[in-house]
């Protein structure tokens, strides 16, 4: 395993969202919030379960429209109010324990995640920023290899993100 920084580019995506700054944190931040809306669109929310502070957790589940039950976990690094959330997010099952991809066994075990909030005066910029952690040369493939489809999932949940504001 490769223990340096990863070799790959990062994902990156943005979205400018039509709420003030603090309206946006508390969905990204709340529990109950994110139970409205936190995923790939067309993925129904099993179950969220937050526990917001450097090495606390978020573990929730979610439904793919073909029916699979996945599971997915973060690992709060770093909590900025207002401005970033730094986590490592893995796969796992219903306790939290990390596992594999249920799609791509390759892709990597953890990828390092950093949101960031850009206050536009009544608007908010949220860039998502997105790279392998501790990933073999086979799992940094994997990721470069998954690129539209994170932006396809990545879009997706920005848009119920939105759809969640527009509230």
């Amino acid at each position: 395993m490769s223990q340096a920084a990863t070799v790959c580019e990062p994902f990156v995506i943005s979205r400018v969202v039509n709420a003030p700054l603090a309206r946006v944190w508390k969905a990204w931040t709340e529990e109950a919030q994110l139970k409205q809306w936190w995923g790939p669109k067309g993925n129904d929310i099993l179950s969220v379960k937050l526990d917001l502070r450097p090495g606390g957790t978020m573990v929730y589940g979610l439904r793919a429209p073909d029916g699979l039950e996945y599971w997915g976990r973060f690992l709060f690094r770093e909590i900025v109010p207002e401005k970033r959330l730094v986590f490592v997010v893995s796969f796992s099952d219903p306790e939290g324990q990390v596992k594999r991809n249920p799609w791509d066994m390759v892709w990597p075990l953890e990828t390092l995640s950093t949101v960031e909030f850009k206050d536009l005066g009544g608007k908010t910029e949220v860039t998502v920023r997105w790279t392998p952690l501790n990933a073999t040369d086979a799992e940094e493939k994997a990721f470069d290899a998954g690129r539209d489809s994170m932006k396809q999932g990545w879009g997706g949940t920005f848009d119920r993100l939105d759809d969640q504001l527009d509230k």
